[in-house]
């Protein structure tokens, strides 16, 4: 197949719209469904984000992609009770496979901005992670293969009509991209850089210098989500997976406060109080999703109102207070962030370290950055300077 034509662009009066190659055939099968121009943006970018985490940290990997950036994408190390239960997976009567792992946490890490996603997974679609992606809202999933299981049960989802992309692990896109803006073409090579490459953290400017094996994974995987995300961006990575994404920002502060408010969302999902919510038993997921981002937000008053909590719980709860939250994020430890460009201000450093965030790798190169690593030295947080820019757009 050379090319496919497509319902509309990116919005229903953005006609002709279709995918095609200049040269040789589409790496892809469609499985099931009638993937749209958006579809194939986000399925595209997150197939090579998963390939790449498969290749450096030779585990598998599942990414959750809105709007051409990642809201979630992390690797399959198994799940703590706590993380099963704040996932929604603690209920399923099979066994998490690794890919499985990997596709709940990366689901699970931004639940509200994962609704209605695309899916990326890095290796052949088992039948426990399609039944997982069954369960959610989601536009479609691409991988390079399915098991037949996996095929009848994905089928099955959104009557018939969901989107199924099958792509070949073994293509590779030629090493100039060109894409068109306002009828003038833009080309450039491919960015093929390498971020497992162990040279990246040799430039060490911080007192700390020490980074555990955990911490430069968990930096990996920060750096390559961060090569496919709309700059700026800047992602806090917690035990091999993306807690907090800051995507798309015109200023890093703002990146970098966004993206950690998302990691203490995470964080403060896993706090007893916000798990013992007692909600009634016909709530949906989404629908706990969004009250429990309420809940620990400062308009909790939005879902504790007489007349509205009846709606979600069997009892009024208590409001999670202010003292309350800030002493539960402080508990968080070991964050990781990654940054797709320098830091120009130690503020974003402030930020960070409010998140839990010990190790941090940027491209460095502001002319603040003395500025920048002093306020690490502050906080004993050890930063390395990769000197690789990752904007993407």
């Amino acid at each position: 197949m050379k090319e496919l034509a497509l319902k509309y662009g990116c919005n229903p009066n953005q006609k002709p719209s279709r995918i095609f190659m200049e040269e040789g055939e589409l790496p892809i099968e469609i499985v099931c469904g009638r993937p749209g121009y958006i579809n194939f943006l986000d399925a595209l970018n997150a197939w090579q984000l998963v390939s790449e985490l498969r290749e450096a940290t030779g585990l598998p990997a599942a990414a959750s992609f809105k709007h051409v950036s990642p809201a979630g994408a992390a690797v399959g190390l198994p799940l703590s009770d706590t993380l099963k239960k704040i996932y929604f997976v603690d209920d399923v009567p099979f066994d998490l496979s690794p890919l499985a792992c990997a596709y709940a946490r990366a689901r699970g890490a931004d639940r509200m901005c994962s609704y209605g996603d695309f899916v990326a997974l890095s290796d052949v679609c088992d039948e426990a992670t399609s039944r997982l992606i069954k369960r959610e809202v989601s536009d479609g999933v691409i991988a390079p293969g399915y098991t037949p299981e996996a095929v009848e049960v994905l089928k099955a989802k959104r009557k018939g009509t969901y989107n199924v992309i099958k792509i070949d692990p073994a293509y590779r896109p030629a090493p100039i991209e060109r894409k068109q803006v306002f009828g003038i073409t833009f080309e450039q090579g491919r960015n093929e850089v390498k971020l497992d490459d162990p040279s990246l953290f040799d430039d060490i400017p911080t007192k700390n210098k020490t980074f555990t094996p955990e911490a430069r994974r968990d930096l990996v995987i920060s750096l390559i989500t961060l090569k496919y995300t709309q700059s700026n961006s800047v992602c806090y990575v917690k035990d091999g997976q993306a807690i907090g994404i800051g995507a798309g920002q015109q200023s890093r502060i703002h990146c970098t406060r966004l993206a950690g408010n998302k990691a203490d969302e995470w964080w403060l999902r896993q706090c007893p109080k916000v798990m013992n919510l007692p909600f009634r038993e016909d709530i949906r997921r989404a629908d706990r999703d969004n009250t429990i981002n309420i809940y620990i937000g400062d308009e909790c008053e939005d879902v504790l109102q007489e007349g509205v909590w009846q709606l979600f719980f069997t009892e009024k709860p208590e409001p999670l207070t202010p003292a309350e939250q800030k002493a539960w994020i402080a508990r968080n430890t070991g964050v990781a962030l990654g940054s797709d460009a320098f830091f120009p201000f130690g503020d974003n450093i402030e930020r960070a370290h409010k998140s839990g965030v010990e190790y941090i790798a940027q491209a460095g190169g502001s002319i603040r950055d003395d500025h920048v690593i002093a306020t690490c030295d502050k906080y004993g947080i050890a930063m390395a300077f990769t000197h690789v820019r990752l904007f993407h757009h």
